[in-house]
């Protein structure tokens, strides 16, 4: 009889438009699972699309994708909503995660700041992407480390959500980030 495989929980965080629900259709094997909701006027004062133009959607619960490694290994990704007023969806989203993925957009840094105090708060291990965005200034990682606050042990790395190759470089920082923090545990220290 052949063991049912494990399955691994990634969470993918940031801001508003920052590329959750891109970087999570660019690697799932599977349709992704979005619950992208038309922008009405409502959300017009509410949500700033200054540095998004052309955005029309916005993801109102979570996006899900999944990826198979092999027989006895299923890594899930699931993608928060970016705005506060979907907070409350984050405790159940991120409970029972490996780690997490902070999407920044550098013309935005300031709006990935409730995702990164969020994992800091609740103990999570994550890494931040800093995704690429066509037109926008690049940045020194350096230089965004020290805008974001975060300390030098923090992994970092450059992506851009469209390319699966990627996003695939940024799961594999993460996951080494993950094993790196779980070794350093002394003996009966803490779970996640």
């Amino acid at each position: 009889m052949t063991a049912s495989p494990v399955a691994v929980k990634i969470v993918i965080s940031g801001g508003f438009g920052v590329g959750k629900t891109t970087f999570v259709g660019a690697i799932s094997e599977i349709e992704p699972l979005v619950t992208e909701a038309e922008m009405t006027e409502i959300s017009i004062g509410v949500d700033d699309v200054s540095a998004v133009s052309g955005k029309t959607t916005t993801t109102v619960a979570l996006d899900f994708g999944r990826i198979t490694l092999d027989d006895a290994l299923l890594l899930y990704l699931f993608g928060t909503p970016g705005q506060d007023r979907f907070a409350f969806l984050w405790d159940d989203l991120v409970d029972g995660a490996l780690g997490a993925i902070v999407l920044v957009d550098t013309r935005r840094i300031e709006d990935c700041f409730p995702a990164i105090d969020y994992f800091e708060d609740h103990d999570i291990p994550f890494i931040i992407g800093v995704n690429a965005f066509d037109g926008a200034r690049r940045f020194e990682l350096a230089e965004v480390r020290e805008a974001l606050g975060v300390p030098a042990g923090l992994p970092m790395v450059r992506c851009d959500a469209r390319h699966r190759e990627s996003v695939k470089a940024v799961l594999v920082a993460l996951t080494e980030q993950v094993l790196i923090q779980r070794l350093s545990r002394p003996p009966g220290g803490a779970a996640w």
